[in-house]
């Protein structure tokens, strides 16, 4: 059973039925709504970080793509029908559709595998929460569905939370776990988020709208207009990362719905959701240590767990942390789960001790990265942790590249 949805601020409660030319808030409102829900918020990583959306010099060149007008008209007439957003064909959709189509076709495949392992886990609390299926696609939009994404704002998550934000609406935040990447909890609170914005306007569009650029923007642009409501009408008024993360959001609905007719299929597919299990852990242990005793690799542990911080999880009496593991190396894990526990005992009576001989400078290898390499393939190759190398290179993923060079310290050569 989800928790009650948080009820909608006293502050812009009485103004929700308000009509079309009864002003929505006071400016002093206005401000106080933002600062209170987003701080400075355009916190998006549309436009700073993942390089999602399309920039107006990307979409000059659009002859490579043919998609008759018509077939378009008729393809987002029936993506209309059936979903509460409005699709309405127009010049400037159109134009984005085939910007994505040009500019970004190559990383569907693989936004599309991690959209199987995402997307079920999303549409279950959308549901939940009475929000349209296909919000799912905003957290493309928002993250590339990264978990780890940050933007320059430090808006973090598959929903890019800003940090009062994520608190106000229940996501804590530590040195050792940040809620806003945990996918389960930041999708819970990004319905929850979602359904107070469409309390206010009523109107998914509006909603999405506040999502990014906050509901007191969209409030001011409505004002703007004359009191129009529709998207469209009021674009011309909101600011420009606003203006162009709505079309980004329909681009994108419209590619996921007609991939097949434009020859895009998911690659890749790490692992999908149900073959997923989760552990309560009952020490504090590092996923190098999961791995060292199950085999379980640490970028598959990465991926399953994106909120622990320092790829370490942390046992607090009376707070519960979980390990998500696949579901295959469920039994194996609970059968050497003391082993583990014995290891991270062992591990941190050692901490304070001098560093051992293959920490220093005399025995520093240069490892150039090849083709079919993971941190966890190198790492075992030298009888070192995947936690040592990053912290010799000052990685703060696992993500290499081919021709990479890395400082590797060898246990074994």
């Amino acid at each position: 059973m989800l928790a009650q949805q948080k009820p909608v601020d006293s502050l812009y409660k009485d103004q929700l039925l308000a009509n079309t030319t009864t002003p929505l808030f006071t400016d002093k409102e206005l401000a106080t709504i933002d600062s209170l829900l987003l701080e400075a918020k355009y916190k998006s990583p549309l436009f700073d970080s993942v390089q999602y959306v399309i920039s107006p010099d990307e979409a000059k060149n659009l002859s490579t793509i043919a998609i008759p007008t018509e077939v378009l008209k008729e393809r987002l007439q029936r993506l209309d029908e059936k979903t509460p957003f409005h699709l309405a064909y127009n010049p400037a959709l159109e134009k984005e559709i085939k910007s994505y189509l040009t500019y970004r076709k190559k990383y569907y495949p693989s936004l599309m595998a991690k959209a199987e392992y995402y997307f079920p886990m999303f549409e279950k609390y959308l549901e939940a929460y009475d929000i349209p299926l296909e919000m799912k696609y905003l957290a493309i939009v928002e993250s590339t569905l990264n978990p780890r994404a940050v933007s320059r704002a430090g808006a973090r998550g598959l929903w890019q939370f800003m940090y009062l934000t994520g608190k106000q609406y229940g996501l804590r935040i530590s040195s050792y776990v940040d809620d806003r990447q945990d996918p389960i909890k930041a999708t819970i609170a990004a319905c929850r988020y979602l359904s107070d914005l469409y309390t206010i306007f009523g109107d998914w569009d509006l909603a999405l709208a506040a999502y990014n650029s906050g509901p007191g923007n969209v409030s001011k642009a409505i004002k703007r207009s004359g009191g129009y409501k529709n998207y469209w009408n009021i674009r011309p008024y909101l600011p420009r990362e606003t203006a162009g993360y709505v079309p980004a959001f329909y681009a994108t609905m419209y590619i996921f719905e007609y991939a097949k007719e434009h020859n895009l299929a998911p690659v890749g597919i790490p692992i999908m959701h149900f073959e997923t299990d989760t552990i309560h852990i009952k020490k504090t242990v590092s996923f190098d240590q999961i791995n060292e005793v199950t085999g379980i690799e640490a970028e598959m542990l990465e991926f399953l767990n994106p909120s622990y911080k320092l790829d370490i999880i942390p046992y607090i009496k009376d707070k519960e942390h979980v390990l998500t593991i696949p579901k295959k190396s469920t039994i194996d894990f609970l059968a050497k789960e003391k082993q583990l526990y014995e290891l991270a005992t062992q591990d941190a009576a050692k901490r304070e001790k001098p560093l051992p001989k293959y920490f220093e400078m005399d025995k520093r290898l240069l490892y150039k990265v090849q083709k079919g390499d993971y941190l966890g393939k190198i790492a075992k190759k030298f009888g070192v942790r995947v936690s040592d190398i990053k912290t010799w290179n000052r990685l703060k993923n696992a993500q290499l590249r081919i021709g990479q060079t890395l400082s590797i310290y060898p246990k074994k050569l």
